[in-house]
C-alpha cells in the first residue's frame, strides 16, 4: 500500500510541476531582467516583442516565447557558448512584468487600464468589477478583441478571459427625443424600441404636440442625416433624432 501510495505522490508531484511550467511560459509583453554570472555588462532588461523575442548583446535577437525563464536562460547561454563569447556561461532569467498574463479594459468604466488574471477561470464580470464596473454611459454588453477577432458579449453572462484579450465597454445605444416631448434628451434604446416607447420614456407628447407630425432623423451611408416622416410602431436605431411636431390646430 505505501509503495501505491508513494506512486500516486509521485504522479501528482509531476502533473503539478508540468502544471507550474505550463503557467510559466514567456508570453509577448513581458518584461525580463537577464543577468550572466561576472559578466555586468551583459546585464539586460528587455520586452518581450510581439515576435516572441528578445534583444541580447552578442549573440542579438533570441527567441523566447512559450519557454519558462529557466529554458529562456538555457538558450541564451548556448548562443553564448556556440559564438565563442564565453566558454561556460551562467545565465538567469527573472521575469519583471507578466505582461502578458493582463487584460486590458477600455471604454466606459470606472477604472480603465490593465489588470492581472490571477488563474485561468478569471471571468468577465470579476475584470468588470475590478475596473469599478460599468459607467452609467455604458452598454451592458461589450466588446472583446482577442487574437484580432472580436466578439460581442453579455457582462452579466458566464466568459473566461485569456491573457492578451482586451475589452472595450462601448457607450450604450441612445435614441434622441426633442420637440414637444414632456423631457427632451437622450435615452437608452432596448430591444424592439418603437417610436412610441421611445417617447414614451421622454414623459409623453406635450399638449401642443401632435403624433401625427413626427419626424426620424437617422445617418446614411455616407454619415449624413436623412430626415423623413416617423410612425408610432417604427423601431428605433441607435442614435436616431425624433422630433415630435407642434399640432397645425
Amino acid at each position: 500500500m505505501r509503495q501505491i501510495a508513494v506512486g500516486i505522490l509521485g504522479v501528482l508531484l509531476l502533473a503539478l510541476a508540468g502544471l507550474a511550467q505550463a503557467q510559466d511560459k514567456l508570453g509577448a509583453g513581458d518584461a525580463i531582467r537577464v543577468t550572466v554570472h561576472q559578466q555586468p555588462d551583459l546585464t539586460t532588461d528587455a520586452r518581450v516583442s510581439e515576435r516572441g523575442t528578445i534583444a541580447m548583446p552578442l549573440v542579438g535577437e533570441v527567441k523566447v516565447l512559450g519557454l519558462s525563464p529557466q529554458q529562456a536562460a538555457a538558450h541564451i547561454a548556448t548562443g553564448l557558448k556556440q559564438g565563442k563569447f564565453l566558454k561556460n556561461p551562467q545565465v538567469n532569467v527573472a521575469v519583471t512584468t507578466l505582461r502578458s498574463s493582463q487584460v486590458s479594459v477600455l471604454g466606459h468604466v470606472a477604472r480603465p487600464g490593465r489588470y492581472p488574471l490571477d488563474d485561468t477561470s478569471v471571468q468577465l464580470s470579476e475584470v468588470i468589477a475590478a475596473a469599478g464596473g460599468i459607467t452609467a454611459a455604458g452598454a451592458q454588453q461589450v466588446t472583446v478583441l482577442r487574437g484580432g477577432k472580436e466578439q460581442r458579449v453579455d457582462v452579466f453572462k458566464p466568459f473566461a478571459l485569456k491573457p492578451g484579450d482586451t475589452i472595450h465597454v462601448d457607450r450604450t445605444p441612445v435614441v434622441y427625443i426633442y420637440g414637444e416631448v414632456t423631457r427632451a434628451g437622450a435615452y437608452p434604446i432596448v430591444p424592439d424600441m418603437t417610436v412610441m416607447h421611445a417617447i414614451a420614456a421622454g414623459g409623453g407628447i406635450t399638449p401642443r404636440g401632435s403624433e401625427r407630425r413626427l419626424k426620424l432623423r437617422r445617418p446614411g451611408p455616407d454619415g449624413k442625416l436623412v430626415e423623413k416622416d416617423a410612425h408610432l410602431r417604427d423601431i428605433v436605431k441607435p442614435d436616431d433624432v425624433i422630433f415630435v411636431k407642434e399640432a397645425l390646430f
